[in-house]
């Protein structure tokens, strides 16, 4: 009888502390609900012990809302467990024919294996000018001088649905809307530089873009105006996959040092040959030949004749986990989008539509129906995306189990001093991550809402508010 009394004691105050949190996050949604800015939105929240899984609070949780960016989380556990913390891509070259004095008589190839991180700033050895010296330092290793043919890209290995579906028309043209290409650089990105004007709707000029081939490759129509004081940044870049004329539109701030727009490349694989082959040439390398990729000859209704040759080198990206760590630190949406090709290739068909369905049934074969991952990308870039919070807390603790945890949860940033991975786009804000509180309880969670009003920064702080019960 004494040792009952022991454990109940014991007990009793863990579950009166789980039945006072559930109180406080109930008041803390119910106040959230009676807001301006939430009182037509969509609110969820689950929370759950991190050690034991048992659900501590539940409000709307299995209702599929638009995660935005906190989809990034079934992005990243599943390809950590599908192609492993260590998994690197290989981007191969190879030729065709014989080198005769110093003469390689057919064309080089580059086979692309869908890297994100080809050209990326973020890797000294994946950066453009370590690729370019890579690719140098291979040729001179094998002795060619001269290219009789030309540098050919094959970018086959995914297929061109290079942006998902569900994507909004503003986004495409943007860093942020880089697709995913069988051939990536510099993470799909450049930047076109605007001298501004001192008042509002002031015209603009483009005056530079990096890189610089990109104004030779593309014709720009600048439509940009300068901005009201205190308006900010709505300048945006129109264009497409394939695109040969590039829209600019909106208003940036008046600056005396010029103003920067971020875009998507239309074709990753042309500016990287354009850039290779400038490269060679300074290097003393001549490439006779026209160079194209595989893509653009399709594009073009022609067929790329693309034989076996001999491998002469690959250029490694870096292990998986590190690419994670820049995919959930920073939120780059096109690390998302190679993942899930990627995850398709190991099926044999490189599409988005093809990951996306192995993602799905992954899950549903730990618990998770797929209709509560009705998802079309792996960013959350779309807001056609539906994700239940209760899915989220899920793949959140079979996490914790797994070998690669500590490389995934060292990915995911600290906000508001709790380690989680935040969304937003427009009208959504969404949070899921891990808390420890005062008194060590670990709590797994996620809190989503949808069709938010008004300032998302204001929105922003009123959740914090809530989530700062878990502590």
């Amino acid at each position: 009888m004494k040792t009952v009394c022991l454990f109940i004691y014991g007990w009793l105050p863990s579950v009166l502390f789980a039945q006072s949190l559930s109180i406080q996050l109930e008041a803390g949604i119910k106040k959230l609900a009676t807001d301006e800015q939430f009182k037509h939105a969509i609110i969820s929240m689950c929370v759950s012990d991190t050690k034991t899984g048992k659900v501590i609070f539940d409000k709307n949780s299995g209702i599929g809302l638009a995660p935005a960016s906190c989809q990034k989380i079934i992005t990243s556990v599943t390809a950590f467990e599908l192609l492993g913390s260590d998994f690197q891509y290989k981007t191969y070259i190879y030729h065709d024919k014989e080198i005769i004095n110093s003469e390689l008589k057919g064309n080089l190839y580059v086979t692309g294996a869908g890297d994100p991180t080809l050209g990326s700033a973020r890797w000294k050895a994946s950066s453009a000018e370590g690729v370019m010296n890579n690719i140098a330092a291979v040729l001179q290793k094998n002795n060619i001088l001269s290219i009789e043919g030309g540098i050919l890209v094959d970018d086959r290995i995914v297929e061109l649905d290079v942006v998902p579906k569900g994507w909004v028309w503003e986004d495409i043209g943007n860093y942020y809307g880089a697709g995913a290409w069988g051939l990536n650089w510099r993470e799909n990105q450049y930047d076109v530089r605007f001298k501004t004007g001192t008042a509002a709707n002031d015209s603009t000029v483009i005056v530079a873009t990096v890189p610089e081939d990109m104004r030779t490759m593309y014709s720009f129509t600048n439509l940009v105006k300068t901005g009201a004081k205190g308006s900010g940044d709505n300048g945006y870049l129109f264009s497409s996959p394939f695109t040969k004329n590039i829209i600019a539109r909106g208003s940036v701030p008046s600056s005396s040092n010029g103003f920067t727009i971020v875009g998507s490349m239309p074709e990753p694989a042309a500016v990287f040959l354009k850039e290779l082959n400038t490269y060679l040439k300074i290097k003393g390398v001549l490439v006779k030949g026209n160079s194209q990729s595989w893509s653009e000859s399709l594009l073009n209704n022609g067929v790329m004749d693309i034989p076996k040759g001999l491998i002469i080198d690959s250029i490694m990206s870096p292990p998986l986990d590190s690419v994670n760590y820049w995919f959930l630190k920073k939120s780059v949406n096109l690390f998302g989008e190679a993942l899930v090709k990627t995850i398709a290739v190991k099926n044999g068909k490189g599409s988005t539509e093809e990951g996306i369905k192995i993602i799905t049934n992954f899950w549903s074969k730990r618990g998770i129906d797929p209709s509560a991952l009705s998802i079309i990308d792996g960013s959350g870039l779309s807001p056609a995306n539906r994700v239940t919070a209760n899915s989220l807390v899920t793949i959140l603790q079979f996490a914790p189990q797994q070998k690669w945890y500590p490389s995934f949860y060292k990915s995911l940033p600290v906000i508001n001093n709790i380690t989680m991975k935040d969304g937003y786009i427009n009208g959504v804000r969404t949070y899921a991550g891990y808390i420890t509180s005062a008194d060590g309880t670990g709590y797994t969670f996620c809190f989503m809402a949808n069709n938010i009003a008004g300032n998302p920064g204001t929105a922003r702080e009123k959740i914090w508010k809530l989530l700062d019960v878990l502590k």
